[in-house]
């Protein structure tokens, strides 16, 4: 069993960054991959980025790439998500989540996860 606590959320302009961390408890947190999602308002969630159990591996949306960062501490137990150069339509609420399987890096299907943090709003303005 996983549980996850994101936090680092706020409201940034655009052109900003922040940082946000996902806090995990439990034992078996390196067991995982794990990936950030993101859901706008009266939209799907989607896929933003995930990494492999060592953080090797990193795989991110095409929306994100080269502004986006994806780590992790495993000996923390925490996954961050590293977030420049941000834009209006990054707007969302975020959530982190543990994959079932650990190899990864191409796990962006949402039933690949298992456990999911409640999520932190993000909110970029013009």
């Amino acid at each position: 069993q996983v549980q996850l606590v994101e936090s680092g959320g706020g409201l940034v302009q655009a052109g900003g960054s922040l940082r946000l961390s996902c806090a995990a408890s439990g034992r078996t947190f390196s067991n995982h991959a794990m990936g950030w999602f993101r859901q706008a308002p009266g939209k799907e969630r989607e896929f933003v980025a995930v990494l492999n159990w060592n953080g090797g591996r990193t795989y991110y949306a095409d929306s994100v790439k080269g502004r986006f960062t994806i780590s992790r501490d495993n000996a923390k137990n925490t996954v961050y998500l590293q977030m420049n150069s941000l834009k209006p339509e990054d707007t969302a609420v975020y959530y982190c989540a543990a994959a079932r399987g650990y190899r990864g890096p191409y796990y962006y299907r949402n039933n690949e996860y298992d456990y999911w943090g409640q999520g932190t709003q993000v909110t970029v303005s013009s």
